[in-house]
């Protein structure tokens, strides 16, 4: 095995036990000296491969958004675009459940100020914003792509914010069942009121 070889070797060990010391013990649970030791290689390896933790963060990251994107377009029904939406916002919040400290991982990765995400990773969140634009084309054909991409971003906010205190418990438990008919209530409203909202042509 060539050094190149043992460097991608090294580089998916890395990130496998990276991704199982997120989904065992969370963000926190990530520390460098513990995947060295996991992995059976110096500590000073980890940054010939990764410049930084934050590096290998977005490697188990992309995993998990990769895992969410196929969850969400599974069996989409395509020709109704309101159910669509209301599978899409149900389907992330099975997804937050089942996965949650991968999820959270997702949003609690902070990185020093000034410093952005690579772009091949802002590239990956951006595909899973189709899900949603996808949809709006038939809810709101008379808005450009643009419009549409704001849309998408809104809906997603409305959801993640209703999944999210529901999963961190910021206001007390809720049920899953009381915030799956949340979330029915807001999309379904939402989706109602799109067309005087976004100023949709009257028909005369």
């Amino acid at each position: 095995m060539n050094s190149t070889e043992r460097r991608a070797r090294l580089r998916d060990a890395l990130i496998d036990a990276a991704d199982e010391a997120i989904g065992r013990d969370g963000l926190t649970g990530l520390k460098a000296r513990a995947l060295a030791e996991a992995v059976g290689c110096a500590l000073g390896a980890i940054y010939n491969v990764f410049p930084d933790l934050d590096a290998l963060i977005f490697e188990v990251n992309a995993r998990t958004l990769k895992r969410l994107d196929a969850t969400l377009g599974a069996d989409l029904p395509v020709h109704d675009p309101e159910a669509a939406m209301l599978q899409l916002a149900l389907g992330y919040h099975r997804f937050t459940r089942g996965d949650s400290r991968h999820w959270r991982a997702v949003f609690a990765h902070q990185l020093p100020e000034g410093i952005m995400p690579p772009d091949w990773y802002l590239a990956l969140i951006g595909r899973l914003f189709r899900h949603i634009e996808e949809p709006l084309e038939t809810l709101v054909p008379h808005l450009d792509a643009n419009a549409r991409q704001s849309l998408a971003r809104t809906l997603f906010s409305a959801v993640h914010g209703i999944v999210s205190i529901g999963l961190e418990e910021k206001l007390g438990s809720t049920p899953d069942a009381v915030i799956a008919r949340g979330l029915t209530v807001m999309v379904r409203a939402w989706v109602a009121g799109l067309p005087a909202a976004t100023g949709a042509p009257v028909a005369a």
